[in-house]
């Protein structure tokens, strides 16, 4: 079995959905070397997640944006996580409900999407700064 891992620092990006299948497999040139297996994206953030959907329609992303906002609103008086300001304990929240990974199967050297599927980089904060993912690949 062949195991590979890397890092892939994303520059900030505004608050959003961001497909990143692209930067994912750029970062991630072994992939080549894996006939069938599995690729884990993991986010080293707490405020902000990975997903896995509509990669066509920008129109998707928009309105994951406007369900999460109206889903976790900002300024809530009960929230008392709030030392980075009103966007804080939302992107928190929003975060552990869309998760820190994704698992996608490897199929001759590709990962394995659907056509309409894509990587996302949920970022949850108005100005989340870098974001550090770990690839790790592993299979024959």
């Amino acid at each position: 079995m062949k195991i590979f891992q890397q890092t892939l620092d994303l520059p900030q990006k505004r608050r959003g959905f961001h497909i990143i299948t692209y930067e994912v497999i750029e970062a991630m040139p072994q992939l080549h070397d894996i006939k069938t297996g599995i690729c884990q994206v993991f986010i080293q953030h707490t405020s902000a997640s990975l997903s896995i959907n509509e990669n066509a329609d920008p129109t998707v992303r928009q309105d994951f944006e406007m369900y999460f906002n109206k889903a976790v609103p900002e300024n809530d008086p009960d929230y008392r996580h709030d030392d980075e300001g009103p966007d804080d304990m939302p992107a928190h929240l929003k975060a552990a409900m869309l998760g820190c990974s994704v698992t996608i199967p490897i199929r001759n050297g590709r990962l394995a999407l659907g056509t309409w599927q894509g990587i996302y980089l949920c970022e949850h904060r108005n100005h989340g700064g870098t974001r550090r993912l770990i690839i790790t690949a592993w299979g024959e």
